[in-house]
């Protein structure tokens, strides 16, 4: 893919370019732009493109709503899961995506209008800058829903911007971090007041940026790409383990049908 833009009104991710400015926005509101595999798939595809001497010199990504900019995987995807193998494999192809993102040559904002849990979360820690609204909740609430498990790459996503210990505070108390605390620990840059201004200044700090010497903030990403690379560790045992277990099942099960789960450790 190109930098060019792409995506109609009807599709669940679109982009597009106006100036020097990409912009990708999920586009599934009536489902707080829950993400489909396909919708991750788009948004590597879309940062592969981005040459660095194309036209596209500042890239955003959002929400559509103004409510949401995204409520992590859509649940009903796993559906088809039955074993570690795929969970393994799941946890693959996010992260050629989340290498994609985080290899992306121009400055990337995330502007998050509102709930930003799962995936997203992680989408919006790699990122260069977080741009958010006062209703901002984030966090990943699996321990107490699906009964997966953040991938060692994740975990080293979100603790280089909020510490270890706030990362481990989320995980295991599975809370959603407000607008203030995010704003206070430096998850967050900037809070906007609504969605409009939100996007306002995006456009503007992206525009500001576009006129910045390329290869200085390319060198500056790339620093904090290594920093994030040496804070993983192996993992895939821990991912087999929670991918392949009954509680997995039984939190798809539960959510599904919009019941409390009931875990086992097994």
């Amino acid at each position: 893919m190109s930098d060019s833009p792409s995506g109609s009104p009807g599709d669940d991710l679109i982009y597009a370019v106006d100036g020097e400015v990409g912009i990708v926005t999920f586009n599934r509101p009536a489902a707080h732009n829950a993400l489909t595999f396909e919708m991750y798939e788009q948004l590597g595809q879309i940062c592969a493109g981005i040459t660095g001497s194309g036209p596209v010199r500042a890239l955003i990504i959002t929400g559509a709503g103004g409510r949401a900019f995204g409520a992590g995987t859509d649940i009903a995807l796993f559906r088809d899961f039955r074993a570690a193998e795929d969970g393994l494999a799941y946890e693959a192809r996010m992260e050629a995506m989340f290498e994609r993102l985080e290899r992306c040559p121009v400055p990337v904002i995330a502007a998050i209008p509102g709930i930003c849990t799962g995936g997203a979360a992680v989408i919006a820690a790699a990122c260069d800058l977080r741009l958010a609204t006062p209703n901002l909740r984030y966090g990943f609430p699996i321990a107490r829903t699906l009964a997966n498990c953040l991938s060692a790459t994740n975990i080293a996503r979100v603790a280089l911007l909020t510490g270890v210990g706030r990362a481990m505070d989320m995980l295991l108390t599975t809370r959603l971090i407000g607008a203030e605390e995010a704003l206070a620990i430096g998850l967050v840059n900037e809070l906007l007041d609504t969605p409009d201004a939100l996007m306002a200044r995006a456009r503007a700090l992206a525009g500001q940026m576009a006129t910045q010497a390329p290869l200085t903030m390319r060198a500056g990403k790339e620093v904090v790409r290594r920093m994030r690379e040496r804070l993983a560790v192996e993992d895939k045992d821990l991912i087999a383990l929670c991918y392949g277990s009954a509680d997995f099942q039984e939190g798809l099960n539960a959510f599904l049908a919009k019941r409390q789960p009931q875990f086992t450790g097994r």
